[in-house]
């Protein structure tokens, strides 16, 4: 699955639009690597977004093409 697809689905970031953008400003990275948007998520990769002052590192547990609001944090494992 697409970095931008998967952001959107499991609720990371609200939109595909705005996980596009955020790629595009390389304000994303996959395994301390600046991915693009196009990047192929596979599990057990490690994704940290910069938003603003924020800086969110997450996990990949599962990837799943759709997912429910109460099925969406179990994609991915907060790391600190």
């Amino acid at each position: 699955m697409r970095l931008d697809k998967y952001l959107k689905v499991s609720r990371l970031v609200k939109r595909r639009t705005v996980a596009n953008e955020l790629c595009d400003a390389k304000h994303v990275e996959v395994n301390g690597k600046i991915a693009r948007a196009s990047y192929e998520v596979k599990e057990g990769d490690v994704i940290s977004i910069q938003i603003g002052a924020n800086n969110i590192k997450a996990e990949v547990t599962s990837v799943r093409e759709f997912a429910k609001k109460e099925e969406a944090n179990e994609m991915y494992r907060l790391v600190k």
